[in-house]
Formats: C-alpha cells, sequence, structure tokens
C-alpha cells in the first residue's frame, strides 16, 4: 500500500553554485555522497541526490525538521540503481517505520534534475 509520493525539481545550475560551498556540502550530503561527487565530478549527480532528499521528505508529508538532508543517503546498487539509506534520526523525524520501504528514481537533462520518492508499506 502506498503511504505517500514525493517529487522534486531541481535547477543544476542552482546546485553548482551552493556546490563551491564546503558548509552546503557538508549539511546536505553524507561522506560517501562527497565522495562519489569528488570522484564523479558530476553536478548533476549531487543535483539528483538533492532532489531525492527533497522527494522522500515530501512524500513523508514533512520536511526537515529534526534532522538535516545529509541523513537521507542516496546509495546506488552494483547495476546503478539508487535507493535511499535513513539515518535513526531521519526514520524518526519523517515517522517511518520498520515495515516501510522507500522506493526512488532519478532522472536528468543538461539542465534540470529530477527525483521521484515512493513510501509504501511493506
Amino acid at each position: 500500500m502506498i503511504r505517500g509520493i514525493g517529487c522534486d525539481l531541481v535547477e543544476i545550475e542552482r546546485i553548482r553554485k551552493a556546490a563551491g560551498s564546503k558548509k552546503f556540502l557538508e549539511k546536505c550530503f553524507s561522506d560517501s555522497e562527497i565522495a562519489a561527487f569528488d570522484q564523479t565530478q558530476s553536478i548533476a549527480f549531487l543535483a539528483g541526490n538533492f532532489a531525492v532528499k527533497e522527494a522522500v521528505v515530501k512524500a513523508a508529508g514533512r520536511g526537515f525538521r529534526g534532522f538535516w538532508p545529509r541523513e537521507i543517503e542516496v546509495k546506488r546498487n552494483d547495476l546503478g540503481a539508487p535507493y535511499v539509506m535513513l539515518s535513526p534520526k531521519a526514520i524518526e523525524a519523517l515517522g517511518i517505520s520498520e515495515n516501510q520501504i522507500v522506493y526512488i528514481s532519478i532522472s536528468n537533462t543538461k539542465a534540470m534534475a529530477m527525483a521521484m520518492a515512493v513510501l509504501c508499506k511493506a
């Protein structure tokens, strides 16, 4: 059963400008996300991950209250498919229980990155 759906659209240029700030990177992205960005140097990668974080909180019907965006970590499996890992603090703040799953999808053009999150009961 679907509990919530969230979608977010991000201008890649906006993230390019913000990524020049170490404070922005550390507030919004986990250490492993920053390391992956350092390897790829892809602003579209960062923008997509940022859009996921926004989409997840929208799917939960909450904002970033009581936790930072970096506590929603976007990872990729062996085939490159994205998935999220939520910190205990994010799980609590978002009201997500152990029997709920977040499915995500990311897409981008040259100028925009978009993400969709679906929160489901297992």
